[in-house]
C-alpha cells in the first residue's frame, strides 16, 4: 500500500511544481498570448474577485467602497505570489514524502509536516539547519528547490516594477483627459472644448490616444492583473477613459461634418482592439448596456451641444445610422468590462456641472 501512495505523492508533487512554474512563467515572462486557458492564476481570480465584489457591495459609503475596491489589485498580486510560493513548498514537500527522504530532526520525529517545514525553509533559502536530509535523493531535492527558490524570488522582484511602470503610464494618459473632457470624461465634452481649435487640436490628441490604446493593449493583455488596478480618483478609470475616446471617435466619424476622420478611424480601431482583447483575456461575454447609453433624447442633447459649440453636423438620418453601427462594435465590450470591474461607463453628455479634478482643492487643516 505504501508504494502506490508514494508514487501518487511524487506524481502530485511534480504536477504541482510544474503547474506553478508554468503559470508563473506565462504570467510574468511569456507576455504575448491572448488566448489563455484555465490556469492557477485564472482560478485564483475567479475565486477572489467575486468575493471581494460581494464585500464591497455591502458597503453603503461610496467613497469607502471605492477605496476597498482599490486595494484589490495590488493585494491580489501579493496574494498570488504567496499562492505560487505555497504551491512550490507543498509540491517539494510531497516529493520528499513520496521519495521517503530520511530527515535528521532535533526530536527524532519524521512526518509530512517535517517535510513541509524543510521545504519552506529551503525555498526561501533560510538555511536554519535544524532539519536536514540524510539520503541522496533528499539532498538532490533540497538543492533543486533551493536553486528554484532563488530564481522564483528574483523573478517576482523583477516582475513588480514592470507592473508599476505600466500602471503609471496608463494613469498619465487618463489624468490628461481631466481638463480636456471632464471627470468622468465625456466624448461630447471633449469635442465641445476643442471646437474652436478644430483638427489642429483634435488630431494630435487622437494620435496620442492611438498610441496610449496600443500601450494599454500590450500591458493589460500581457499582465491582466492591471485591469483590476483603479485610478487615483473615484470618478476616473481606464474603462471610462477608453469608452470616452471611442465615443469621441464615433462622433467624429459619424456625425461631425469637418473633423480628423482618418485619425479618428485609426484611434477607434486600436481602442476597440484593446477592449475586445481584454474581454477575451478576462473571459467576458460582451453584452450591450441596458438601458441604452444613447437613447434618442440623449442623442438630441448631444447634437444640440455640439451645434451650440459651432461644430457643423452631418444630416441626422444617415449619421445616426452610422453612429449606431459604430456603437455596436464596442459598447458591448466596454459594458462587459464595466460590469466585471465595477468601473462605471461615462455619460455621452455631462451633467449641468462638469467636475474637474484639477480644479478641486484639498480641505484646509
Amino acid at each position: 500500500m505504501q508504494a502506490p501512495v508514494s508514487v501518487l505523492a511524487l506524481a502530485v508533487g511534480i504536477a504541482l511544481i510544474l503547474g506553478v512554474l508554468w503559470d508563473a512563467f506565462e504570467t510574468a515572462v511569456l507576455s504575448r498570448r491572448v488566448s489563455r486557458g484555465t490556469r492557477l492564476t485564472t482560478l485564483f481570480y475567479r475565486l477572489t474577485w467575486p468575493t471581494w465584489r460581494v464585500l464591497a457591495a455591502r458597503m453603503r459609503s461610496e467613497r469607502r467602497r471605492e477605496n476597498f475596491l482599490t486595494v484589490f489589485g495590488p493585494l491580489s498580486l501579493l496574494l498570488l505570489i504567496a499562492f505560487w510560493a505555497f504551491g512550490l513548498v507543498l509540491g517539494f514537500a510531497l516529493l520528499h514524502w513520496g521519495a521517503g527522504t530520511q530527515m535528521r530532526t532535533p526530536d527524532g520525529r519524521e512526518n509530512f509536516f517535517v517535510d513541509l517545514y524543510m521545504s519552506g525553509t529551503t525555498l526561501f533559502t533560510l538555511g536554519i539547519g535544524d532539519v536536514t536530509p540524510t539520503s541522496a535523493s533528499g539532498r538532490a531535492i533540497t538543492v533543486l528547490e533551493s536553486g528554484m527558490g532563488l530564481g522564483f524570488l528574483a523573478l517576482m522582484i523583477s516582475y513588480l516594477p514592470v507592473l508599476s511602470q505600466a500602471f503609471s503610464n496608463r494613469e498619465v494618459s487618463i489624468s490628461l483627459l481631466d481638463a480636456r473632457a471632464g471627470s468622468p470624461p465625456s466624448g461630447s465634452e471633449l469635442l465641445r472644448r476643442h471646437s474652436r481649435d478644430g483638427e489642429s487640436a483634435l488630431e494630435p490628441l487622437l494620435r496620442e490616444w492611438e498610441r496610449s490604446s496600443a500601450q494599454l493593449l500590450e500591458s493589460h493583455v500581457s499582465f491582466p492583473v492591471l485591469a483590476y488596478y483603479r485610478s487615483q480618483h473615484d470618478n476616473q478609470s481606464w474603462v471610462a477613459a477608453m469608452t470616452a475616446i471611442l465615443d469621441t471617435c464615433a462622433l467624429i466619424i459619424a456625425i461631425v461634418e469637418h473633423g480628423p476622420v482618418r485619425q479618428a478611424r485609426l484611434t477607434f480601431a486600436m481602442a476597440r482592439h484593446a477592449v475586445a482583447d481584454l474581454c477575451h483575456v478576462l473571459d467576458l461575454d460582451p453584452q450591450p448596456p441596458r438601458p441604452d447609453r444613447l437613447d434618442p433624447a440623449v442623442l438630441a442633447l448631444v447634437r444640440a451641444s455640439l451645434r451650440d459649440s459651432g461644430i457643423a453636423l452631418q444630416p441626422e438620418q444617415a449619421s445616426e445610422r452610422r453612429l449606431d453601427e459604430l456603437r455596436r462594435m464596442y459598447e458591448p465590450q466596454v459594458h462587459a468590462l464595466s460590469r466585471r470591474l465595477l468601473m462605471p461607463l461615462p455619460p455621452w453628455i455631462p451633467g449641468i456641472a462638469v467636475h474637474e479634478n484639477w480644479n478641486a482643492t484639498a480641505p484646509e487643516r
